[in-house]
């Protein structure tokens, strides 16, 4: 049985969900959200601490300093409770309630910035507030997960690998953008793999990530007020934008059939879910990264109240949500062979692939 003496040596990365009888196409989902941070970015922010750690920049005085819309915020807190750190996010008002909650309750301090740019976003006046404190306190250390190599190398060293053990014969690979470190790390994983990956990069209507143009983003998570430095296009192949209320709906859709989710993971499987549709990718091996759970997000995408103030009134006007009904038609059983069986999982007791280049 697993035992672990900190929080951060736990998480769970083999954990898929087959989406084929709700979405209507073969679609398998990596649940990243089962850890004592609930997301994805555990993986992250442990890298990036560990190599401050290793580079002497953080010490015993040090006062860890972050801008994060929620997620991060959380995974640091954690690492900084069981390391001994303080540690400070600087989010805004459109994190969720019970994020903020958490982050206090494991002892870090949060620091939210009211006002709004003009492009719609917080991001600029977050980077401007901690680049302030660590002007004025040279105990403070900002990791920067916008700029930081770890943020990228810690999903070209994990989650990437993690896929490629359970699913060699992958075809295309649906991925959330926010900083984009988890897109690039799977992106450079797959670009150097033994078949062609498709890279499939999926976006918030209202990001200006790749170009996009600025508008009103309610949902914490992915999409960006700027280009992300971490960003190069040349590994992507294709994007796709995700309207907020379609986000809505998948996961209203989702949790339908007992899977609650968060917002990033509604936008990817949404994303996904129109590409797999336009492509009619019936003999598509094809897997989405669900970056979050739902639990933090009760008070907004499953609060109707924050949703109609938001949406309008027909943002779950359908029959299908309201009846609890959102089970697809499921597709035919795929003519290629090549669904999760026996045949396509790593033996038990041999060698997983090698990394890329290693």
């Amino acid at each position: 049985m697993p035992v672990v003496s900190v929080p951060y040596a736990f998480n769970e990365e083999d954990l898929y969900v087959d989406l084929r009888s709700i979405i209507g196409h073969s679609l398998f989902l990596k649940c990243e959200g089962f850890n004592f941070a609930g997301s994805i970015k555990l993986k992250a922010a442990l890298e990036m601490v560990e190599a401050a750690e290793r580079d002497g920049v953080l010490t015993p005085e040090s006062i860890l300093v972050e801008s994060s819309s929620g997620n991060l915020g959380v995974a640091l807190s954690m690492i900084a409770a069981s390391k001994g750190y303080r540690f400070l996010c600087v989010t805004d008002s459109r994190g969720n309630l019970s994020t903020r909650m958490m982050m206090e309750a494991l002892g870090s301090q949060v620091h939210m910035m009211a006002g709004q740019e003009a492009n719609g976003g917080f991001l600029g006046a977050r980077i401007e507030y901690v680049r302030a404190l660590c002007a004025s306190d040279d105990r403070y250390v900002w990791l920067s997960q916008y700029t930081n190599q770890g943020n990228w190398k810690a999903h070209y060293r994990t989650t990437a690998p993690e896929i490629a053990r359970q699913f060699p014969q992958l075809d295309v690979l649906f991925v959330g953008a926010g900083t984009t470190g988890t897109l690039m790390g799977c992106a450079r994983y797959f670009r150097e793999w033994h078949r062609p990956v498709r890279i499939v990069a999926v976006d918030s209507v209202g990001s200006v990530s790749f170009g996009g143009v600025p508008g009103r983003r309610m949902i914490p998570g992915l999409g960006m007020s700027m280009r992300p430095p971490l960003l190069d296009e040349s590994y992507v192949d294709e994007v796709i934008h995700v309207a907020e209320a379609d986000t809505v709906r998948t996961c209203h859709r989702l949790a339908r059939r007992g899977f609650l989710f968060g917002g990033s993971t509604g936008t990817v499987v949404s994303g996904a879910t129109d590409w797999l549709t336009r492509h009619d990718a019936r003999e598509v091996m094809a897997v989405a990264i669900g970056p979050d759970l739902g639990e933090r997000y009760l008070d907004t995408i499953y609060q109707t109240n924050w949703l109609q103030d938001l949406y309008g009134e027909d943002v779950l006007d359908s029959d299908e949500v309201a009846a609890g009904s959102w089970a697809a038609t499921p597709a035919p059983p795929p003519r290629w062979g090549r669904r999760l069986d026996p045949a396509d999982r790593q033996p038990q007791g041999q060698p997983a692939p090698s990394a890329p280049g290693s």
